[in-house]
């Protein structure tokens, strides 16, 4: 066992098409918030963890290289870190293996995207193999697609079902967004409206999606000793966990997804907590599509297999619920890939330190961050708490 980390704050940029500014700002941007929001000097940090999708996303290759100052990178140890849509967690676990091993005391750890000056779904679709799978997977919704008609198949769910709970989790979600200062897409959705939105790869329809954003997120991981010397609220890292699988979309189970379950269990065992619908307080499951979150409900435990759409159709997942799932909006409204990671560690960091505003969970001290990357093939998740 390492020693105690804590994170000590965060700063997150208005998300959106942010055609205001360039890339470079950007990212300083969310370095800025993050002094602002914790008066803390950044010439002390020992080193700095940053992530992005693969740099070609924005046309800029080795964006760390372009970054060096507003990173506050010169003359520190940097490492970049691309792993898809779990950037943000790697980079994350990554800064709390520098503090817990004794080789850091103080870690910035960044993840960014500026989405509207490229195309992702292009860039997505050149990570696949470039021989076969390519030609008919077609960016994150042909995968996604794929994996919830495999989902209900398997377990003889009602298409009926879970065009339901896909809705309920859309409605929330976009409504919550309301209530996150920096989320990206805020609507006021109706059944009608996202029942007949247009299709997208069935099932999935538009507002099952998540949104291309702009924006970055910026984060403090301190060991023990600097937090105490800074006196600030701190979310304590209790658990982490990161499990990968085979590159090649269809050589693993997708449904009892080992990469996902494995994770939580390893995120879990190392917090001491046995049953996570009555343990944790709040969780910031990575989402970028709504059919998917129903299966993660599933892989973490919070439910049995199968059992996903009833539950969220009882609102067991909802901000009101037994155990309130993004609260935030998540990442259905707010996408900047290479930071929407590290959105979901700052948010249920937020929420245990009682700082995440309208949003805010009453009594949360326990949280799970989570997100998924590479070929459908990475997943990460980290449990943080208000006690040490």
């Amino acid at each position: 066992m390492g020693r105690p980390v804590a994170i000590i704050g965060s700063g997150q940029t208005n998300h959106g098409k942010r055609f205001d500014v360039n890339y470079p700002e950007l990212v300083n941007e969310a370095v800025e918030a993050l002094m602002e929001n914790t008066g803390i000097d950044l010439k002390d940090i020992d080193g700095v963890v940053f992530g992005t999708m693969p740099s070609m996303m924005e046309g800029v290759a080795l964006t760390h290289f372009y970054f060096a100052d507003v990173l506050r990178a010169v003359g520190k140890p940097i490492l970049k870190t691309e792993t898809c849509g779990s950037t943000g967690i790697s980079i994350a676990i990554t800064g709390y293996y520098w503090v817990t091993s004794g080789m850091a005391d103080l870690v910035l750890v960044i993840g960014s995207e500026k989405m509207n000056e490229g195309d992702s779904q292009s860039t997505m679709t050149s990570i696949l193999d470039p021989f076969y799978q390519k030609y008919f997977i077609s960016g994150a919704p042909g995968i996604f697609s794929m994996q919830s008609q495999e989902w209900s198949k398997r377990f003889g769910i009602p298409e009926e079902k879970v065009r339901a709970a896909a809705t309920r989790l859309s409605i929330d979600h976009h409504n919550d967004a309301f209530d996150n200062p920096h989320a990206h897409i805020k609507q006021h959705l109706t059944e009608e409206q996202v029942n007949t939105a247009r299709i997208i790869t069935y099932p999935v329809r538009l507002w099952d999606v998540c949104p291309a954003s702009d924006g970055a997120c910026a984060m403090l991981i301190a060991s023990e000793k600097y937090a105490k010397k800074l006196g600030r609220k701190a979310a304590w890292i209790k658990g982490v966990g990161y499990c990968g699988e085979e590159y090649w979309f269809g050589d693993s189970d997708k449904v009892i997804w080992q990469s996902a379950i494995q994770a939580s269990r390893q995120a879990y065992k190392m917090a001491g907590i046995k049953n996570p619908r009555k343990e944790l307080d709040v969780a910031e499951v990575y989402n970028p599509f709504t059919f998917q979150e129903l299966l993660y409900y599933e892989c973490f435990g919070f439910c049995d297999f199968g059992t996903a759409c009833d539950y969220t159709l009882k609102g067991v997942f909802s901000r009101e619920g037994e155990l309130p799932c993004d609260p935030s909006g998540g990442t259905l409204c707010t996408n900047p890939i290479g930071a929407t990671g590290l959105n979901r560690v700052a948010e249920a960091a937020l929420q245990v330190t009682n700082q995440a505003g309208a949003h805010q969970i009453p009594n949360a001290k326990t949280a799970l961050a989570h997100a998924m990357g590479g070929v459908d093939q990475y997943n990460g998740v980290m449990i943080v708490s208000s006690v040490k």
